[in-house]
């Protein structure tokens, strides 16, 4: 019997690092889709899969270019497509918002037509997001909740869903949309809010710098473990039936309770070191995500396993580990000192969540 082909449009990020690893322990032909730039430089463009290099297959193509998706399809023939790729920081999508909308937008469009032209029977995972709620219209978030997104990022992701949506309607492809709900690791980019707190924390415990410099303290949102968040991106392709799913934990925490935590793990005290910098707000902010996972639950039997807690442990343990400053060892600020901040965690102010 031969392998099942799996092409990864993302690969590279977060969840296509995780997805791949799955894939491969499950006995996929893994293939992924990188920039052409990234082929030419792998050294420093595709490091963070630098261990997977030798077991899937990358190809060279780009969101923009029709031809590249089209050509990338017919040579693989994927029996499933995950399309992970997008221009993902929503910080970003206010300062440039053609190319958000451009790339997002026309990138989604472009698999999907090339799968209704070349390999019809693939299945196809479409990356939503929380950020397509929000000014959130009830809580919790569940996949029947009306959108109103608050950014380009957030429109883009709506237009893909429409799109992965009419493509199961129009064409008859078995089509999959995950709205997931915050997802972090220790792989997580550094733009990203959560990854900057663990980094800047574990920065601050190497005596590399004082401070941290945040927005909006609080913002909620729900939070949970991206290699679990990637299971029940497979798990939607396995069904019988192509539908939408909210991925979530069902819990919420505030940016400053994340901010505090990681302090608190490190052995500092976060009065000691935040700094809040109103040039991080966003011009329209989302307060309050949190989703409603019964159907992933009831129908893919998926389950979050991760805690709070153990979320933001294991990022601040990797980030002081790669610092050379482990948990356990007295760090350099712990017997410095610093000019505390008037307030602590709270004020006014905009921070990336995606």
């Amino acid at each position: 019997m031969s392998k099942r082909v799996a092409l990864i449009n993302g690969i590279t990020g977060q969840d296509g690092y995780y997805l791949a690893e799955l894939l491969l322990a499950k006995g996929y032909e893994v293939h992924g889709i990188v920039r052409r730039v990234a082929l030419q430089d792998p050294a420093h463009r595709l490091e963070r899969i630098a261990h997977l290099l030798d077991r899937v297959r990358l190809h060279g193509a780009s969101l923009e270019s029709f031809p590249s998706i089209y050509r990338v399809l017919a040579e693989v023939r994927p029996d499933e497509c995950y399309h992970l790729a997008a221009q993902s920081f929503v910080s970003y999508s206010f300062d440039d918002e053609f190319s958000t909308l451009n790339t997002n937008v026309n990138g989604t469009h472009y698999m999907l037509a090339a799968i209704k032209d070349v390999v019809p029977n693939c299945r196809f995972y479409f990356a939503g997001s929380s950020e397509m709620f929000g000014k959130i219209a009830e809580l919790p978030q569940t996949e029947t909740t009306r959108f109103h997104p608050r950014s380009a990022y957030g429109i883009s992701k709506v237009a893909g869903f429409d799109l992965t949506r009419n493509y199961r309607e129009a064409y008859g492809l078995f089509a999959c949309s995950g709205i997931l709900f915050n997802h972090e690791s220790p792989r997580r980019g550094f733009e990203f809010v959560t990854r900057k707190i663990s980094f800047g924390v574990a920065r601050i415990r190497a005596g590399i710098t004082d401070c941290l410099h945040l927005g909006n303290l609080e913002a909620k949102r729900d939070w949970g473990h991206a290699g679990e968040y990637v299971e029940a991106m497979w798990r939607m392709l396995q069904q019988d039936v192509p539908d939408d799913f909210v991925v979530a934990t069902g819990d919420t925490h505030s940016v400053a309770e994340f901010a505090q935590l990681a302090f608190e793990i490190a052995g500092l005290d976060h009065r000691d070191h935040l700094r809040l910098d109103v040039e991080l707000y966003r011009p329209a902010e989302v307060h309050l995500l949190v989703g409603n996972a019964q159907k992933a639950r009831s129908v893919l039997g998926w389950q979050h396993r991760t805690s709070f807690e153990q979320l933001v442990r294991q990022m601040v343990t990797a980030d002081c580990q790669s610092l050379g400053c482990p948990l356990g060892i007295p760090s350099v600020s712990a017997v410095s000192s610093y000019r505390a901040v008037p307030g602590g965690l709270t004020g006014p102010g905009i921070q990336e969540l995606v």
